[in-house]
Formats: C-alpha cells, structure tokens, sequence
C-alpha cells in the first residue's frame, strides 16, 4: 500500500532504490545533519541491509518518491513496540534542492497520518541535532511535535559534542493540531 500526501508518494523500497539510498547515507552533509554513527556505504553493504529489512514489520522503511523528481530520499517508522502503541520516525531527504520546497512538511503529515489513523499508534519520537534547526523547525513549528529533552553532549561530529533534541507526538496532539490546519 503506497501513503499518498500532498506533494510526495511513500512507497515500498525497491532494489533500484538502493543505489540513491547510498548516496544519501553517504553524502557527508546529510550524514552531518542526522544523529548516530554513518560509514562508508558499497553497494553489497547497501543491498545485504536492503535484504534485512524488507519483510521487517516492526521497522517500515519508505521510499520519498514526487511527481516530478522520483525518489528523493527516505523515511521510516522503526522500533514500532505494537503493545504500548509507539514508534521511532526519521526522515533523509538527499539533494539539498529539494529541501525547504514542503516536501518534509508533507512526508512528517503521511507518516503521522498512517501511523495514527491506520496502525493505531498512540505516539512517535524522533531525535534532533541541536544545530539543525530545519528539523528543529520542521517538527515543532510546522508539525506539532514537542521538545521533551535534552540529551546533553550526546553526539560526536566535527571533532566535538552536540546536544541531540528528543522530541515526541501524541495522537490527541497530531489530531487537534491536524483539525486547527483544516479550519483555517
């Protein structure tokens, strides 16, 4: 079943995704803006986790696809814990031409909309650098999401420690704040 927002199509990945995939993973700027620990990416690598995870219920893995550019990145619902109804959501958006276009505002709306009106979820948490402020804004500002911690020095990049944002949604909260949208 592909997740039909305004602007982007989520899809199923698929083995000639791959390869766009691991140029995103491998660009150092992107891997700067995203918490964790990246390594160079080859196409064994990147096929054998494609491999891994394709059958994997618990973490669902989406191709962005648009109209006009195919796909341009990836997002996800990972560690989805089914008895207390809450997941983790990322989202990597490769080319930095089609960041600041609505494509992330759009893809943040489908996984919300999906994970709480399709799966039942009652809540989803994403991680945020400090110093990246477009995720910063693009999840509290425009998508409701709230600032519940800080992880003080928490991730290593650029020979130093940052602060990583924990931030969270509920479903009363994506609905309210889905139902202020529509009536404006």
């Amino acid at each position: 079943m592909n997740l039909y927002g305004e602007k982007v199509i989520l899809r199923a990945l698929e083995p000639e995704d791959m390869e766009i995939l691991r140029n995103i993973v491998n660009d150092p700027e992107v891997e700067n803006l995203v918490g964790g620990w990246s390594f160079p990416i080859c196409k064994k690598t990147q096929m054998d986790w494609y491999e891994s995870i394709i059958n994997n219920k618990n973490n669902l893995r989406f191709a962005i696809e648009t109209k006009d550019e195919g796909v341009i990145g990836m997002a996800d619902l990972k560690n989805i814990d089914w008895k207390n109804r809450i997941a983790f959501h990322g989202i990597k958006i490769g080319n930095k031409d089609y960041r600041g276009k609505g494509y992330g505002k759009d893809v943040v709306f489908t996984i919300m909309k999906y994970a709480f009106e399709e799966l039942q979820l009652n809540r989803l948490d994403a991680n945020i650098l400090e110093y990246n402020i477009a995720s910063k804004n693009l999840y509290v500002d425009k998508c409701g999401w709230k600032i519940e911690g800080v992880r003080r020095n928490y991730i290593f990049k650029g020979n130093k420690y940052h602060n990583q944002y924990m931030v969270g949604i509920l479903k009363e909260e994506y609905l309210k704040f889905k139902g202020n949208r529509e009536n404006v």
